[in-house]
């Protein structure tokens, strides 16, 4: 099955979603543990996203949003992959960087933020080091796993040739690893979102998640759900172009997909 052949079964998938949510909504669907009754309609939310679009306030929102994400992520980045190839290629690395690093990974995003107004000057640089962190265990685990799943005979096959430590990590390591640490850029480009959402609803003034809450604060229902939303496609666009980028330094490894 191509992938044009998959969309109508997609398309078809979100239209159910969206049909569920208006009859759920519209009939104020209450169903014992889980209730309709306060949720709005797909209608009201359009309404209150068009609201948005005509307003001055879309712009902002997402600008100071991206930038924030951006800002993290892409330091994420290079502090992840670097780190990921010196604990995946060196024990002493790994013995002395790895264990600090898994006892502060499973630290929740709101837990920092505290600690990060503290830290910095700025409720701005708190924000961005909050989505930082929410982007640099991923990339880091998955890079030092990519680095670990070389095969040790190419390396030593390399390492016969003359081949030197930079010479085997650019021809060798790299290349096999890159297809490990592009999911985990990807997964990573989620988690900052995460992060950054919940950065937002408590220190910000601007920003996505800061109008997410906002309109919970003022009982602004439909223009939460518009939030929510805003949210998602933002970050699975996000993380499609991430993956994309990921598939064109990738050929090789891309052809074993589904198709």
């Amino acid at each position: 099955m191509t992938s044009l052949h998959r969309w109508p079964l997609r398309l078809a998938s979100l239209a159910a979603c969206l049909l569920f949510w208006q009859v759920a909504a519209s009939q104020r669907l209450d169903l014992g543990l889980l209730t309709f009754t306060y949720v709005p309609t797909p209608t009201a939310v359009l309404e209150a996203a068009w609201a948005l679009v005509e307003s001055s306030k879309l712009l902002p929102h997402l600008t100071s949003s991206l930038a924030r994400v951006f800002a993290g992520y892409l330091s994420a980045a290079v502090v992840g992959v670097l780190l990921g190839l010196a604990i995946g290629r060196s024990k002493w690395a790994e013995d002395s960087l790895l264990p600090p690093l898994e006892v502060l990974r499973p630290i929740p995003a709101v837990a920092w933020i505290p600690l990060a107004i503290l830290m910095f000057p700025s409720s701005e640089l708190s924000m961005i080091f909050i989505t930082f962190t929410g982007a640099l265990f991923p990339i880091l685990l998955n890079t030092v796993h990519g680095v670990e799943a070389v095969d040790p005979r190419l390396v030593a096959s390399a390492r016969s040739l003359g081949a030197g430590r930079l010479a085997i990590l650019r021809e060798v390591v790299l290349p096999g690893a890159t297809p490990s640490i592009v999911t985990g850029l990807a997964i990573g480009m989620g988690t900052s979102w995460f992060c950054l959402v919940t950065a937002e609803m408590i220190s910000g003034q601007f920003g996505i998640g800061y109008y997410t809450w906002e309109s919970y604060t003022i009982q602004r229902y439909p223009e939460i759900i518009v939030g929510m939303l805003l949210i998602g496609l933002l970050g699975m666009g996000s993380s499609g172009l991430v993956r994309y980028l990921g598939g064109l330094f990738t050929p090789w490894y891309r052809g074993r997909g589904n198709a």
